[in-house]
């Protein structure tokens, strides 16, 4: 499946926010599940699909060194068979219903997610209910995995891309998980053993580490009574593991390999996830670097041609975060690239944004965002990734309203917190 490029647990207490204006396009309800399995469900009138998925809040930041990449390696494990169905048996089940189902790993969590036709609602449900907690685990299997892992690994080795990207991460949070490939190393992979997946599996894949989100135009108590059929025998407990925050930085880093461009990133240390200025970053950085009427695009791309692919971005985690830049380019022009970047940097940290800038990074990010969410599978995975690293499910209109709220004395005091430090800078390409 495909792995996505203080101390603290992943998931807080379950709440929703009020919403005071209703949006009359929400209907969501949250129920305890078997274990107290969260459940949410989101009714969706006229859609003609049922999408479902597994958010397990554990990724991978939660493992051992040793372990590095366990997550991800269970995520294609699951595939792999359950102990009533093999590999292909899952693969003709989601093609006889005419359907889609995958998976991806991150840092925090491990999601699982089908969609299906609503007549076919159960079916889906049912399967994931049946790898989620009935997978195989055979040894076999497992070895067979290892190897299509090991090939993913010298994939993206060979993606200067991926390097560049990694190098950076490791760089950011120097000896801290954060700072690991989501799918380990070539060691770590080839050192994981049959009993360590099994061990892993059973210490993590538990209720109360789990939600399972669906959406689709039937009622909730129908897609819900699906959810409790399918995961009645899902174990109980707490799979969660504690996580300490980064501590310093590591050092920029120029990696010399035989590529046609120089392939670069430049940033540092961003906002957690419940910051209070995250919505106020947001909007800094789609100025930056975040959509084609940005900063960096309009300079470096549209008016001085020196790169195809230039761009900012930032995540956040649930106790740090980071924000970035990222360009590909000639040797001749990097040099120059790198120059433009500091430049736009220095004028955001000196001279702030306009007014004019702030409203269209507004109308971008509101729109993309309301767009974004007009089918089912989209609307399950935004359910299940909030309450499962946030524990609350913030409603549309009010994560509208927060990016519509943000002022220039919140955008001030983004650009002094994030873009002042000085910047990591790490390029891999010819000397």
């Amino acid at each position: 499946m495909v792995a996505t490029k203080t101390v603290a647990t992943a998931t807080a207490a379950v709440a929703v926010v009020a919403d005071p204006v209703p949006s009359p396009l929400t209907d969501l309800r949250i129920t305890p599940g078997p274990q107290q399995l969260q459940v949410v469900t989101e009714r969706v009138p006229g859609a003609r699909s049922v999408a479902a998925g597994v958010w397990v809040g554990v990724g991978a930041r939660d493992e051992d060194e040793a372990l590095s990449g366990a997550s991800h390696f269970l995520e294609h494990l699951l595939f792999k068979g359950t102990a009533d169905r093999s590999a292909i048996d899952i693969s003709r089940v989601i093609d006889r219903c005419g359907g889609d189902i995958n998976a991806f790993t991150n840092k925090e969590y491990t999601a699982f997610v089908t969609r299906v036709p609503q007549r076919h609602g159960g079916v889906g449900i049912g399967l994931l209910g049946d790898i989620l907690t009935a997978p195989a685990l055979r040894d076999a299997d497992i070895e067979t995995e290892r190897h299509v892992i090991l090939e993913e690994i010298a994939m993206d080795d060979d993606s200067p891309d991926d390097v560049v990207h990694r190098l950076f991460a490791e760089q950011l949070f120097p000896g801290h998980p954060l700072g690991r490939e989501t799918a380990g190393t070539r060691e770590s992979v080839l050192g994981i053993s049959p009993a360590h997946v099994r061990e892993f599996f059973g210490r993590h894949y538990r209720a109360g580490s789990m939600v399972v989100s669906v959406a689709g135009p039937g009622e909730h108590d129908e897609m819900f009574d699906m959810v409790a059929q399918a995961f009645t025998t899902v174990a109980g407990g707490d799979g969660r593991a504690e996580r300490g925050a980064p501590a310093g930085l590591g050092d920029s880093v120029a990696l010399v390999d035989d590529t046609e461009q120089v392939h670069l990133v430049l940033g540092g240390r961003g906002v957690a996830r419940n910051d209070a200025d995250r919505e106020a970053l947001d909007i800094v950085n789609h100025i930056l670097g975040g959509g084609l009427s940005s900063r960096l695009f309009d300079v470096i791309r549209e008016q001085r041609g020196l790169a195809y692919s230039v761009y900012s971005g930032t995540s956040s985690f649930v106790d740090t975060g980071m924000w970035l830049v990222s360009a590909g380019t000639t040797p001749d022009n990097a040099e120059e690239v790198l120059h433009l970047i500091d430049v736009e940097i220095a004028k955001l940290c000196e001279h702030g944004v306009t007014d004019d800038e702030i409203d269209v990074a507004k109308g971008a990010l509101t729109g993309s965002f309301e767009l974004g969410l007009e089918d089912t599978g989209s609307r399950m995975s935004r359910n299940g990734a909030l309450l499962c690293t946030r524990g609350e499910i913030i409603p549309v209109d009010e994560q509208v309203r927060r990016w519509l709220a943000v002022d220039q004395a919140a955008i001030r005091r983004a650009i002094d917190r994030v873009y002042r430090p000085q910047p990591l800078v790490i390029t891999v390409g010819p000397r």
